[in-house]
């Protein structure tokens, strides 16, 4: 055991030797302000996916993360058990058709249900992904206050959603990481040893801490070299997602760097399997130049969000974080 503090460096620097995110701009600067509302409606209409790139693979370093402060609502007296096996029989699926917003099953009902009954937040979500995922211009900004977004036409968002899960948004999940594929979420080897127990995957850790009411689970990109496990691997997070009683929404990735978009398939397939949301974010940036990919094929386009300005509306961040939003706002629509 003395050897694990070395084999954990020598790991870690092969880890970010073979991941690197590139230089984007700083989201930190105050924007400036929004000037005329676009009348085009979320979302964009789908086109055909975007070729084979480069693959790169995008990493971010995180920072600690702080503890979520809203106290959750006392469970109630009877708590439903769910089954964490699949519902339904995949059948043929075509994944680049589905809707970017999702209309909740009962079983994902029964699930969201289930984890309050028996001590889940509502008003926390959970955060699980690579450094598309843990990077500041991920939703930051919506617990950083209004001077650093504008809902333009979507005002309805600050108080059902932005208010609602307030402390959630800027929160550094311990499941999300520079490099992170799907299989790291469950690897006991990537925890943080600071806040996380000896035997806790980085998934779990953020579920303990946290006690989240649903997890956005964005994987995929890291998991092109590897695409042949990525299905058990996914499926792996899902199950154990179900058992903690946490309602996983799954999330499609703007890039095809496997060339054949095999990995949005296999998200929407098991989503489609289990019952779960599924927000289609590839479809949300088809139609933004060159699919909302900068040109090594893999990040995303940059602006603010100020949904009310043109402009920025023609990047791919804005749209991330506001089809989040909407997500999120129909989950809680969806479970009333």
């Amino acid at each position: 055991m003395r050897y694990l503090p070395i084999l954990r460096f020598i790991a870690l620097l092969s880890f970010l030797l073979l991941a690197a995110c590139d230089a984007v701009p700083s989201p930190n600067d105050l924007p400036t302000a929004a000037v005329a509302i676009p009348s085009a409606t979320l979302p964009p209409a789908a086109t055909a996916a975007p070729s084979a790139s480069p693959s790169p693979q995008p990493t971010e370093t995180p920072t600690a993360g702080q503890e979520v402060l809203r106290d959750p609502t006392p469970a109630n007296t009877a708590a439903p058990t769910v089954s964490a096996a699949p519902t339904n029989t995949p059948a043929p699926l075509v994944w680049q058709d589905l809707p970017v917003i999702p209309v909740l099953s009962a079983r994902a009902r029964q699930v969201y249900q289930a984890g309050l009954a028996k001590g889940s937040n509502p008003h926390v979500f959970a955060k699980a992904g690579d450094c598309e995922t843990i990077t500041d211009w991920f939703l930051n900004d919506f617990d950083r206050g209004p001077r650093f977004y504008s809902l333009g036409p979507y005002q309805d968002l600050q108080q059902s959603v932005i208010d609602y899960f307030k402390g959630s948004f800027g929160r550094s999940s311990l499941a999300a990481r520079r490099g992170f594929n799907a299989a790291a979420l469950l690897s006991v080897f990537w925890s943080d040893a600071a806040q996380c127990k000896p035997d806790e995957t980085p998934l779990a850790c953020e579920f303990r801490l946290t006690r989240p009411s649903l997890v956005l689970i964005m994987v995929g990109t890291n998991d092109v070299p590897h695409k042949a496990s990525f299905e058990a691997n996914l499926r792996k997070v899902i199950q154990f997602s179900l058992e903690q009683d946490v309602l996983p929404v799954l999330v499609t990735k703007a890039d095809n760097l496997e060339g054949d978009n095999s990995i949005n398939a296999t998200i929407a397939s098991l989503a489609q399997e289990y019952g779960l949301p599924l927000w289609n974010f590839w479809r949300a940036v088809q139609s933004l130049p060159n699919a909302g990919l900068v040109a090594d094929g893999a990040h995303l386009t940059y602006a603010t969000n100020f949904f009310d300005d043109p402009e920025k509306m023609k990047s791919a961040w804005p749209w991330r974080n506001l089809t989040a939003l909407q997500v999120l706002d129909a989950i809680l629509k969806g479970v009333k």
